[in-house]
């Protein structure tokens, strides 16, 4: 997915450029990035941290960088944030999304036989230089944001570094959440509000759907209102965003307990221990065990000082080999216990599917599964959340394979929790993954929990609405 943060000060900005951008590692996977602009024009570094922390990579970057103002990103795809020329002047630019008509855009640009694009990643034109190529094609900053946006198919965040301030614009639908921090001599921008506390800065606004602002040391100007249209994305709260964050009002980990209280609420296992799937599941037991009054314990632990988080490797076989190694099994609490365990939800399952196995090897007498979220249908085409290279490859489409023996199927009565066709996916999963049950959140407990009418809510995962 990506995050991204960027900083307006009275005085040096790079330790919270540093530690702000720091505090959205857990959204992206592959590249991080720092820009500040100072007398002398722009400073910039560029990390892969696929298998690093971003700080152990910038640590000494910083130490070469000073200026009152900077963006930062963690990036899922390209290298990020790019210096621009333009007749808009010299800029730095960084984005999170996803353009899914991007060849098209690429080739409307080249007819204009003006353009072309340096920034090349993996074969193909780098997503935010094009983004920057759309800006550059209007008489503002401002108008550039929103002729991108309006172009895009998909979603686009952007934050642009410029002699002015930072331009920052939440994409079109609200997808991704942008919040502005403030404190004494300096603003923020922000996509995680839990990068705020404690770097000493205080909520000041929450921009809305296509919303831009420019940031100065001196304040905020919008630019461009909002839109009428939110359709942010639902597993910001059940997976993706930090726990100490809120988004439209609402706490993560609240609500990450409260579908867990859902769960158990609609459950009638017998078993001994709730337990998360580290660490992601973890909020989610909490709420499942305080709901259901079974003892909450941790049969695995976490082991975070060397392995990094199983879904970072680009290869299938080391992200099952970190996966393994990262958790300890902890034998005096599996030995012949009836195990339950909450999880934000079911990919692919791969990497589930031997966890669960390990837990049988060391004597579990059961294990019992239960998703905070409906079955994944499909795959994200807004925020790259999922490294499958197909949507066929998600655990629920390929127990639909296997039961209709065909790609090529309706799903509207698989995302239909009362229909059979349902059940017996469900069932299908449950085998090939050794559960002794499985259980799925229902959307209606899930959307609650959020707090969140379904009209604002992107559910295109689950249901193929976005």
């Amino acid at each position: 997915m990506g995050g991204l943060y960027g900083v307006v000060s009275k005085e040096d900005c790079v330790d919270d450029l540093f530690y702000g951008t720091d505090y959205h590692s857990h959204l992206g996977t592959r590249r991080g990035g720092l820009a500040v602009l100072n007398r002398a024009g722009f400073t910039r570094f560029i990390h892969n941290i696929e298998n690093s922390q971003f700080r152990s990579k910038f640590e000494d970057d910083i130490q070469k960088m000073t200026g009152k103002t900077g963006i930062g990103c963690i990036s899922d795809t390209e290298d990020q944030p790019l210096v621009i020329s333009s007749h808009l002047g010299n800029y730095a630019i960084v984005t999170v999304g996803r353009i899914n008509n991007l060849e098209l855009l690429v080739k409307k640009t080249f007819r204009k036989r003006a353009s072309h694009f340096s920034e090349m990643g993996g074969g193909g034109v780098n997503p935010t230089e094009l983004i920057a190529t759309l800006i550059s094609q209007e008489d503002t900053f401002a108008e550039g944001i929103r002729y991108a946006q309006e172009a895009i198919e998909g979603s686009c965040s952007i934050l642009l570094l410029t002699a002015d301030g930072i331009y920052a614009a939440r994409d079109r639908f609200g997808r991704t959440p942008l919040v502005i921090g403030e404190k004494e001599m300096a603003y923020c921008v922000s996509m995680e509000r839990s990068a705020f506390p404690n770097l000493g800065y205080q909520l000041t606004k929450e921009l809305g759907p296509g919303e831009i602002v420019l940031l100065t040391s001196e304040g905020i100007e919008q630019k461009a209102p909002p839109g009428n249209t939110l359709r942010i994305c639902a597993f910001l709260w059940i997976y993706f965003g930090y726990p100490a964050s809120r988004y439209e009002g609402m706490s993560v980990e609240v609500v990450r307990n409260r579908c867990g209280a859902a769960l158990a609420r609609n459950d009638n296992v017998k078993v001994d221990i709730v337990a998360g799937v580290p660490d992601s599941g973890t909020p989610h037991a909490i709420g499942y065990a305080n709901e259901s009054k079974i003892s909450y314990c941790r049969p695995f632990v976490k082991y975070t000082p060397t392995w990094p988080r199983s879904f970072m490797p680009q290869s299938q076989e080391v992200r099952n080999l970190v996966a393994r190694m990262k958790l300890i099994p902890i034998r005096e609490l599996i030995k012949g216990k009836r195990l339950l365990f909450c999880e934000d939800s079911i990919v692919r399952g791969t990497q589930l599917n031997e966890t669960v196995q390990r837990l049988y090897d060391f004597g579990a007498q059961e294990v019992h599964m239960r998703p905070a979220c409906p079955p994944l249908l499909y795959s994200c085409k807004f925020l790259n959340f999922s490294r499958s290279r197909s949507e066929l490859d998600l655990a629920a489409r390929r127990a639909i394979r296997e039961l209709e023996k065909s790609n090529d199927v309706p799903l509207e009565k698989y995302a239909d929790p009362f229909a059979e066709e349902y059940k017996s996916m469900v069932e299908q999963i449950r085998k090939r993954m050794n559960f002794t049950s499985l259980q799925y959140q229902a959307m209606p407990d899930m959307l609650e929990a959020i707090g969140l009418s379904k009209d604002k809510v992107c559910t295109y995962c689950w249901d193929g609405v976005g």
